[in-house]
């Protein structure tokens, strides 16, 4: 994908919500018996019709697991995304399961940076917050 500069830009609204929230439960992030993060902190976006999504911060994922793809793709509501492919022990690589705004849109600047994980690729669990 090439950087032009017309690409549509749209605001959420009634007709497509966006909905960012922190969660208060943490998540695991697993490939098989592959852990690559245990307890990490995310914040959920919930897009129109789409699937929620969890975003980790990126510092919670081991660098050794991400090599960044060539792979980018557009979404009008919250800009450019980046892909990793994720590494394992084993010397194999799940490609492009990973993606990230590394600059996205004012109304959802708190994605920046963060990680979101393809469900059939990777497993996110949510770890059941403990009561107080």
């Amino acid at each position: 994908m090439t950087d032009t500069p017309d690409r549509p830009i749209l605001q959420p609204g009634i007709d497509h919500p966006l909905e960012l929230r922190e969660i208060d439960d943490q998540v695991r992030i697993r490939v098989g018996d592959e852990e690559l993060a245990g307890a990490a902190q995310a914040l959920e976006l919930r897009e129109h019709t789409c699937s929620p999504v969890l975003y980790v911060r990126r510092s919670d994922i081991a660098p050794r697991f991400l090599q960044r793809s060539m792979q980018t793709s557009w979404c009008p509501y919250k800009g450019k995304a980046s892909y990793f492919h994720i590494r394992l022990k084993d010397g194999s690589r799940l490609a492009n399961a990973v993606w990230s705004y590394e600059s996205p849109f004012a109304h959802i600047a708190a994605i920046k940076d963060r990680l979101a994980f393809y469900p059939d690729k990777v497993s996110v669990e949510r770890l059941q917050a403990t009561p107080a």
